[in-house]
């Protein structure tokens, strides 16, 4: 579907709040003022209900170059995903959307999400659950597709009113692996649905990569779809030629980007991925912003950076720009100049590559069980606060998880390491195989930086 001067029509409707009556003994059992959702108020012990009110969304076109508009007003995504809870940390940073990854599967329930986000002054692109091939869903089964579409147009009916909602998400890389092409056919079942009970908020379903069987699917399959959204990470870079070249001619939402993908990397010897240091991922940050989603933002509509939050996948910091202890990395530095124009008064300390017995990750390291080895790494920090090391040493990750599945954590190795400083002496393991050494600099203002370099124990 070409876009035309509206790609989305959508009108605010005016409606009266409701009030709904309960018993105050057992309506407010249990219940404070408090814990009521900025949907909800106590009027002399009666709970009322607010029947809240759609902010029209839609995209214009004016020669060429693509515009969101909210309220009737320019809109500029500066968005982040978020897996957790945390909003507050967004808003503090000049973050004012988010996106999750599914509705009902989210930290917390959706309509608790949704009323916070709108009283932080968040908004919201929902992801509505689509079921993956990879984890044995058949599109060719009419029951089961049926069923799904069914569930999620329960969830387009119970939120689509909701003042902080953006954009419907249908589904996350539904294209990762895909085999049968109908599955595209369910996403513009989803869109169709979508249009016809919810015409404020515009569709779209994010993409693995830029995929051009996905696009060429979606030109046959999907035209109910109002634009399409990519998921890039180092092969951010590459997107303004993919579409120089294929001729795409639609607006756009980027729905990841951040660090260079654990796929996009040089791998060891053994096949361990190697992983960028905090401030070697803070750059490629910047470098994606600054040459790509600026440059373009007349095709790039919206974002949303990856990830705000902490998650492991492929090693505890590899996607994450906090730690699972909080602190924030040199990547939300980043993104506090990107979003205000300024950086912020306390900056995060940047690090060097790990070197470990006088070798760096591309050596190959290969240690001797039971022998003491050295290693060190560099810190700066601008503000000249001090820093506390800490050093860990974890088995290699053996997950063969894919697409951001979950995965566990590998255990820490106990005893081998014989003191916290820049420079350190450790034990190589007793077992023999893979390892990753990993290293955090904190600097007491509730920042971190940190290095990993992986190694292999005869």
């Amino acid at each position: 579907m070409k876009p035309g001067k509206f790609l989305l029509s959508a009108f605010v409707i005016s409606m009266a709040s409701v009030l709904i009556f309960c018993n105050a003994a057992s309506a407010l059992n249990g219940l404070s003022e408090d814990s009521l959702t900025p949907s909800h108020t106590v009027v002399n012990n009666i709970i009322e209900t607010k029947k809240q009110t759609p902010i029209k969304v839609e995209i214009i076109e004016e020669n060429g170059s693509y515009q969101l508009l909210r309220g009737g007003k320019p809109y500029q995504v500066r968005g982040a995903g978020i897996g957790s809870t945390d909003l507050a940390s967004l808003v503090k940073f000049g973050g004012n959307s988010m996106r999750n990854w599914a509705v009902d599967n989210h930290a917390e329930p959706a309509q608790q999400l949704l009323d916070r986000a709108h009283a932080m002054g968040i908004t919201v692109s929902l992801c509505l659950e689509f079921a993956r091939e990879r984890h044995g869903f058949d599109y060719n089964d009419p029951v089961a597709v049926a069923r799904q579409l069914a569930k999620n147009t329960a969830r387009v009916e119970k939120y689509k009113d909701h003042p902080a909602l953006l954009t419907w998400i249908i589904g996350n890389e539904v294209n990762f692996g895909f085999t049968n092409p109908k599955v595209f056919d369910a996403v513009n079942d989803t869109a169709k649905m979508i249009k016809e009970i919810d015409p404020y908020h515009p569709t779209t379903t994010a993409l693995a990569g830029f995929d051009k069987r996905a696009l060429a699917a979606i030109e046959e399959r999907a035209p109910d779809l109002d634009f399409v959204s990519f998921q890039l990470y180092a092969d951010l870079l590459n997107l303004p030629k993919y579409i120089q070249d294929s001729g795409y001619d639609k607006p756009y939402f980027v729905t990841e980007w951040g660090a260079v993908g654990h796929w996009e990397v040089h791998k060891t010897k053994w096949g361990a991925p190697i992983e960028n240091t905090s401030s070697e991922k803070a750059n490629n940050y910047a470098k994606s912003y600054s040459q790509v989603l600026q440059p373009y933002s007349g095709k790039a509509i919206g974002n949303y950076v990856f990830l705000w939050g902490q998650k492991q996948e492929k090693t505890p910091t590899w996607y994450g720009m906090f730690l699972a202890t909080g602190e924030k990395t040199e990547a939300v530095d980043v993104m506090y100049h990107i979003w205000n124009g300024v950086w912020p008064e306390n900056r995060v300390p940047q690090i060097s590559q790990i070197m470990l017995d006088n070798q760096v990750a591309f050596d190959d390291v290969y240690l001797r069980s039971g022998k003491v080895y050295q290693a060190s790494v560099e810190v700066v920090d601008a503000d000249g606060d001090d820093i506390r090391y800490l050093w860990e040493i974890r088995p290699e990750s053996t997950s063969d998880k894919v697409g951001g599945d979950a995965e566990y954590v590998p255990p820490l190795v106990e005893g081998v390491i014989k003191n916290h400083d820049a420079v350190i002496k450790l034990t190589a393991p007793d077992k023999a195989g893979a390892y990753r050494l990993f290293v955090y600099a904190f600097d007491g203002n509730n920042n971190a930086a940190h290095a990993n370099i992986p190694f292999y124990v005869k």
